[in-house]
């Protein structure tokens, strides 16, 4: 691993951001954790959504992957499974990751699959100007919704609880070092680890703004929460509006998705090769596409 404590390391252009965009933040904690991590940009792999957050894709100097919109889980589980010995990290926006991309999110927290997502939860959809994204407060009114929200926010905590991941956080950009610890143990932890991170939207949500968090956010200790009490977590998850966690909110143990692959048992799928020869290749491709030949 390349020994570094410049975060710097880890930066390409300087963002197009809105001046005071929440992004910042997130994008400065991630740098520290990587940074922390010693991981030099090979060493890793990092798979973006779209939107605002996607945006980051052009200012971190790591390995990386744009999806499709609502795809970064499935993208990066499928990278996972390719060289399980790699770390992996998916950096969606709520409306990615909670909306377009919802059910991944589901089915990669039931697997356990061992990638880190980081959701900057904004409540909005920024990059197409401020329709209200799944994680909206009910009855916010935006261009989507200029009557206000009828539904009920997505609660992405509690939902990620309850179908199987094993390390659920949750930070505030406005927090930096405080990100970054959640961020570098997120990485550590072996499974479905889910950050989610309050990230005012200055531009387009005047409601949830840096002062509303911190008017009602509060630190998780070991002394005031056992992250290891699922019952006590799913309390903590539902604390929504005058008290809002931040913090280490559930953790627990059990096996990886591919852990319970003895295909990759030895080796991974990227080292094990496919045992198909360039003759091999000629006859297929004779056989079923000679046109093209």
């Amino acid at each position: 691993m390349m020994e570094t404590t410049n975060p710097n390391v880890f930066a390409g252009y300087f963002p197009t951001w809105c001046p005071g965009c929440g992004d910042f933040g997130i994008w400065a904690s991630i740098k520290g954790a990587l940074a922390k991590l010693g991981y030099s940009p090979e060493e890793m792999a990092v798979v973006f959504g779209i939107g605002c957050s996607g945006n980051m894709n052009d200012f971190l100097w790591v390995d990386s992957f744009h999806a499709l919109h609502g795809r970064a889980v499935p993208n990066a589980v499928g990278i996972k499974i390719a060289n399980h010995k790699l770390p992996v990290l998916a950096i969606a926006g709520d409306g990615d990751c909670y909306g377009e991309g919802g059910n991944h999110l589901i089915h990669a927290c039931r697997g356990n699959h061992d990638i880190t997502i980081l959701v900057h939860d904004n409540r909005v959809y920024g990059l197409t100007t401020g329709q209200v994204a799944p994680t909206g407060l009910k009855g916010f009114k935006a261009k989507s919704t200029p009557q206000g929200v009828i539904e009920v926010p997505v609660n992405p905590v509690a939902l990620a609880i309850t179908q199987g991941a094993t390390y659920v956080a949750q930070g505030f950009a406005g927090d930096i070092n405080h990100l970054t610890d959640l961020i570098v143990e997120g990485v550590k932890h072996k499974g479905l680890s889910l950050v989610n991170v309050f990230q005012p939207c200055v531009t387009f949500n005047h409601v949830t703004t840096y002062a509303w968090y911190r008017e009602r956010l509060y630190k998780l200790t070991v002394q005031n929460h056992d992250p290891k009490d699922m019952k006590k977590a799913l309390d903590k998850s539902l604390e929504l509006d005058a008290h809002i966690p931040i913090g280490l909110i559930y953790k627990s143990e059990r096996p990886t998705y591919t852990d319970c692959l003895p295909q990759i048992s030895k080796e991974t799928l990227v080292d094990a090769g496919l045992g198909f020869t360039k003759d091999d290749s000629s006859a297929m491709l004779q056989k079923f596409v000679p046109e093209f030949l």
